[in-house]
């Protein structure tokens, strides 16, 4: 048995490492989440009326994409098409329920694609398979896939190239109901052929495996645990999604917000394992993102020039550390993730101990030159004795606390090998 070889797609989806997730749609002029129609039981004919207000006003994707990019992200998942079955894409005739035909009169996914080329951003769609809107999805099935494939259909040929499709709502029909997936992803590879396909298996089944066209596992709201790949027929790649609060779509009450060293520690425990983390952000009814996780993204982003660029191709290998420590190795080094440090200074002002010292790596097999701090470049007194690195993590500067601080290892044999 072995791993297999991940396909280019996958791989070059894996190095993007760290992602956004919008959701945005009618919903977001309630301000109480995606899934206030259903959970508000809200009467269709009631709930379509938001298109006469959805203006979009505020959406501005290229400064949202300018967001993304700042926050270190590589690739952007935008709700195309959430539950409530309204489309921010020209629909062109399946259906009259989209943002074209609404107040707003735009085509919001051109405009999400085209600001996604011009920053060098992969866009991804997602697109729910769950539908409240038609009502084919409850009386006449087969209907409704064949509507489904025509949208997907749409969606692939009419904004170029695109990085992927994420897919959402199969857990909503009971276990063994056909979706005809073959078909829907025969679609996708008949005109992206190097898309991502991803379709959520949800809160109850994370990282299960599905069809032989799936790309990604996912782990919806949940930490992800390491894949054993050992004899799969592909590789497939994992991406775990999470809110900053507690809803996806905008809760203009929701007040719940993850700390920023949460959101970090979560991207480095996603990158521990190799998955990718997409971090979610909702728009409000207008459609800017709030200011509170703007914020938060910038932050984020300032935390990932840190890192030197580890938190993108950066991969597990064979070095382990203890605790929620870790090892990724690139090319021709490692990066080391290390936690619970400490502030240095006097003690009449921060409370030092139990931080700094020496961290321990097994399964280190290359002799070590060289070990430093990535976010100053401060050189590390290390200790190396047969596959073990001990490494004497020095406490942050007084005026700084990157949560998560990153060293890079230099080995003897990297110099020589660039040579020859």
């Amino acid at each position: 048995m072995a791993i297999p070889i991940p396909e280019e797609r996958v791989a070059r989806f894996e190095n993007m490492g760290l992602g956004m997730f919008i959701h945005y749609g009618l919903y977001s002029r309630l301000g109480r989440g995606e899934w206030i129609m259903h959970l508000g039981k809200i009467p269709k004919e009631e709930y379509v009326k938001l298109a006469d207000t959805f203006t979009a006003g505020e959406f501005d994707a290229g400064e949202i994409v300018r967001t993304a990019k700042k926050a270190g992200m590589k690739y952007i998942t935008l709700t195309t098409k959430h539950h409530d079955g309204f489309c921010l894409y020209d629909a062109k005739g399946l259906c009259g329920y989209d943002a074209p035909h609404s107040a707003c009169g735009r085509d919001l996914v051109r405009e999400f694609v085209d600001a996604c080329n011009g920053e060098g951003i992969a866009p991804f769609f997602y697109h729910a398979t769950y539908d409240w809107y038609q009502e084919s999805f409850e009386n006449d099935f087969d209907t409704f896939l064949q509507y489904l494939r025509d949208s997907v259909e749409l969606l692939c040929t009419q904004y170029g190239k695109i990085g992927g499709l994420w897919f959402d709502g199969n857990w909503s029909k009971p276990a063994g109901t056909d979706w005809q997936e073959d078909r829907l992803y025969a679609v996708i590879r008949r005109h992206q052929p190097d898309a991502i396909i991803v379709n959520n298996t949800g809160l109850g089944a994370r990282g299960a495996l599905g069809n032989s066209e799936i790309d990604s596992v996912t782990f919806e709201q949940g930490r992800p645990v390491p894949m054993d790949r050992d004899g799969m027929p592909k590789y497939v790649a994992a991406e775990m999604c999470h809110t900053m609060n507690d809803h996806w779509g905008f809760g203009r009450n929701d007040y719940n917000y993850k700390s920023l060293p949460e959101i970090i520690e979560t991207l480095c425990a996603c990158r521990k394992i190799g998955a990718n983390y997409l971090l979610n952000v909702g728009p409000e009814g207008e459609g800017a993102v709030p200011v509170m996780q703007k914020a938060m993204l910038e932050a984020l982003g300032s935390w990932i020039e840190t890192c030197g660029g580890a938190i993108y191709q950066g991969k597990p290998g064979k070095m382990t550390g203890e605790d929620r420590n870790f090892a990724l190795d690139m090319e021709d080094r490692s990066y080391l993730f290390i936690h619970n440090l400490k502030v240095q200074g006097s003690s009449h002002v921060v409370v030092s101990e139990g931080g700094p010292g020496f961290r321990h790596f097994a399964g280190c097999e290359r002799k070590v030159r060289s070990v430093k701090w990535t976010d100053n470049g401060e050189s590390l007194e290390f200790v190396q004795n047969g596959g073990n690195l001990w490494v004497n993590a020095t406490g942050y500067s007084y005026g700084c606390n990157y949560v998560v601080r990153v060293a890079e290892v230099e080995f003897e044999d990297q110099h020589h090998n660039r040579k020859l």
